[in-house]
């Protein structure tokens, strides 16, 4: 190709000067490879595992009792560690997420400012942590199987544990951990997850056990130990592993819990478990096990006496429980693709009436769609327990808060909000309980990608609508960061928008504008499937969208997650030509008159076609027909848009064309028309049709943080921006 170089180098210069007059190259397309770890026989190219893909097992039994009258919590635990790595490990760390209660740790109470006159107490407490008792576990030992000691180290919520010898590839270690933790108050803790909530209408309690266990941290390919100590938001990176919990409780306490109760005639009543067992094919509405009224005469008295609940649950990677004697407790049997799932709920009366019309329905609604999105849910149930202020995830059950006030009546909001909650949280069974990523470190992965699919529960399934505008003030604001930063340095106040609202809104877009339904879906199921009860990593999702789809995503990893650009496109300058039949011979072109109004109401410009110069054939011996073309221009309108991105985001251009009979037409076109200038670019439309008017982004999918500037003539666009925020509003 000798021959071209000389065109080529000019055409380069050319472009090279226009582009550096426009605006500097910014790399908005450039690739992600520098930014991503480097496949290897881990993980591999594609973004799947690869084919020496390893992680670790911890398998735990244990036994544990819980003591209304102190509020304590006592328990001894047998930890089998399977080491599938290829490293030796001479230690091994657990984490002690209970001692984040410990005075003198986060508590956020600086949220609330500085004390100023008429505070309320309960923000007081916040800031200064005055409380009533000494939070945090008790390690009262820590043996090996056959009772020797073994050393410890505790940093905080951190506990690295010496191993007698080291545990080499291949070979498992056990230990035993004895120890005993005051369960919090939650109404004295910011952020409480976890804990019990008293009820002194009728003095109960009901007592909500998450993190309640020292829990073996996750060792992976990727960074080793992940011992970042626990801050409340950053959460969990856990192991998966089959569990044997015994949970010694009040006589007179119902359990929910994780995995399948062993004991049910040990445990349940004779009614109770034939109720159960009609549950099970109880496909159209929820069966009552323990009635509202049973619920209320059982709060009436206190059992002195105890009773053990035996449970198991095989390949999960956490276990959590809730214990009291206010339940009322439904079950509904769900029927998905594979296998037939038990959706249940557990409320205090408090709930009624709105929990037991809506929450088992929305465990439901999550189940199918989610399942419909990804994999079928694999395990055999699926709990919401209702608490307060707080909604919070497990394997096979979820708390969530929403209450309807004293008086049974519940506003419009809090019954959306409620119900958005439980859809949620019972959607964390996906993420990240089985596709298990790294809480502590990428937020988003989880919390973004289960707020994609909860707000297409909420269309599919109760006609909310969420769009991406309302992501907008977070982007134009100062505090946003990057989507790719630790939750725990994120301020509390814009985690939501950061982990939650935007990379969610990145998926919706990215389902509906730039990949289309059918690529994106097939591409995100993938990767569900692959990680399936593994550990993924940004770039495993990253890889694994581009692969399975065929597209070229990194542009918009990069600016949706790794950058604080936002979405600000607009329509600049509009020109409307058409030709003049008169054909001119050579060069002698017509000058064109460029003084066009700001409208259409001035007319087309008229521009002439010449004769094709002899010297831009080159060296081809044929020739293109003119006349052909003339004939194909003759009638046809061009009109020349230049479009600008103000905010940096490179994104698709969505353009809707009104014409002048009234019909409308939306284009698309890829993000890719800025790959050569990310600042502004033009383009040439031919139309057979008179058009009126311009709009860009019309259905507000792209979170354009400005719609005033995106039509043309400007003043439609005002007055469609303003009915979209009195819509909204």
């Amino acid at each position: 190709m000798k021959f071209l170089k000389p065109l080529i180098v000019s055409f380069l210069m050319t472009i090279t000067i226009f582009a550096q007059a426009q605006k500097p190259w910014l790399g908005k397309f450039e690739q992600l490879d520098q930014l991503l770890p480097t496949p290897n026989e881990f993980r591999n190219g594609s973004g799947a595992p690869g084919y020496k893909y390893w992680q670790q097992r911890a398998d735990y039994v244990i036994d544990v009792e819980l003591d209304e009258q102190t509020n304590t919590l006592k328990g001894k635990e047998t930890i089998t560690y399977f080491n599938n790595s290829p490293e030796v490990l001479s230690y091994v760390w657990l984490q002690l997420d209970q001692n984040v209660n410990k005075k003198g740790n986060e508590d956020f109470g600086s949220l609330f400012g500085n004390v100023r006159d008429s505070i309320p107490g309960r923000q007081v407490m916040f800031i200064l942590r005055p409380l009533e008792f000494e939070a945090g576990y008790t390690i009262e030992s820590v043996t090996d199987k056959s009772g020797k000691a073994l050393q410890v180290l505790t940093n905080n919520t951190m506990m690295r544990v010496d191993l007698t010898s080291p545990i080499k590839p291949g070979e498992s270690f056990t230990f035993n951990v004895a120890w005993h933790y005051p369960i919090t108050d939650r109404i004295k803790f910011l952020l409480s997850r976890e804990g019990y909530e008293s009820y002194p209408d009728d003095n109960n309690n009901a007592y909500l056990m998450g993190h309640w266990y020292p829990r073996l941290c996750s060792f992976d390919d990727f960074e080793g130990w992940q011992n970042q100590q626990f801050q409340r938001l950053g959460e969990f990176a856990l192991e998966f592993g089959n569990f044997t919990v015994n949970m010694t409780v009040p006589s007179d306490h119902v359990i929910a819990s994780t995995g399948v109760l062993q004991n049910p005639k040990e445990v349940l009543t004779s009614t109770q478990l034939e109720r159960f067992e009609k549950a099970k094919t109880s496909f159209d509405k929820p069966l009552f096990i323990i009635t509202v009224d049973e619920a209320k005469q059982k709060e009436k008295t206190k059992a002195t006496s105890k009773r053990t609940w035996r449970f198991k649950a095989e390949n999960v990677r956490d276990f959590s429980w809730a214990s009291s004697r206010k339940f009322i407790w439904d079950v509904q049997a769900v029927k998905l693709k594979s296998n037939t799932v038990l959706a249940m709920s557990f409320y205090p009366k408090d709930g009624l009436p709105v929990w037991p019309e809506e929450s088992t329905k929305a465990v439901k609604n999550a189940l199918e769609i989610y399942s419909e999105h990804t994999f079928d849910y694999p395990y055999p149930i699926a709990i919401s327990v209702n608490t307060s202020n707080i909604g919070m995830e497990y394997p096979m059950i979820s708390f969530n808060g929403g209450r309807p006030q004293r008086d049974g009546s519940m506003s419009a909001a809090a019954k959306k909000s409620m119900i958005g909650t439980i859809v949620h949280e019972v959607g964390h069974n996906y993420f990240p309980m089985i596709v298990s990523s790294d809480e502590r470190q990428w937020f988003w992965m989880d919390e973004g990608l289960n707020t994609f699919l909860q707000e297409m529960t909420e269309e599919q399934r109760y006609q909310w609508d969420s769009s991406p505008k309302d992501i907008v003030p977070y982007m134009k604001g100062t505090n946003q960061r990057p989507v790719m930063t630790a939750a725990d340095h994120v301020a509390l106040t814009e985690i939501g928008n950061n982990a939650y609202q935007k990379p969610a809104t990145a998926l919706m877009v990215l389902r509906e504008t730039v990949m289309g339904p059918e690529l994106f879906d097939k591409a995100f199921k993938e990767y569900s499937n692959r990680w399936m009860y593994k550990h993924p990593k940004p770039a495993d999702f990253f890889r694994t969208m581009e692969d399975v789809s065929g597209v070229d995503l990194d542009w918009f990893w990069r600016g949706w997650f790794f950058t604080t650009d936002h979405v600000n496109l607009a329509v600049v300058d509009v020109k409307w030509f058409k030709l003049n039949n008169e054909k001119r011979k050579g060069s002698q072109a017509a000058k064109l008159n460029m003084d066009q109004k700001h409208d259409f109401s001035g007319g087309p410009i008229a521009f002439t076609l010449t004769d094709t110069p002899e010297q831009m054939y080159g060296e081809f011996r044929g020739r293109i027909d003119e006349q052909a073309i003339l004939a194909k221009l003759d009638g046809k309108n061009l009109y020349q848009v230049t479009f600008k991105n103000i905010g940096g985001l490179v994104m698709p251009l969505v353009i809707e064309w009104t014409y002048k009979d009234g019909s409308k037409e939306i284009e698309r076109i890829p993000a890719e028309i800025w790959r050569h200038n990310e600042a502004e670019v033009t383009k040439v439309f031919v139309k057979a049709k008179e058009v009126v008017n311009i709009v860009l982004d019309p259905n507000f999918e792209l979170a354009d943080a400005d719609m005033s500037d995106n039509t043309f003539p400007r003043k439609v666009a005002e007055s469609k921006f303003d009915q979209f925020k009195k819509a909204k509003d």
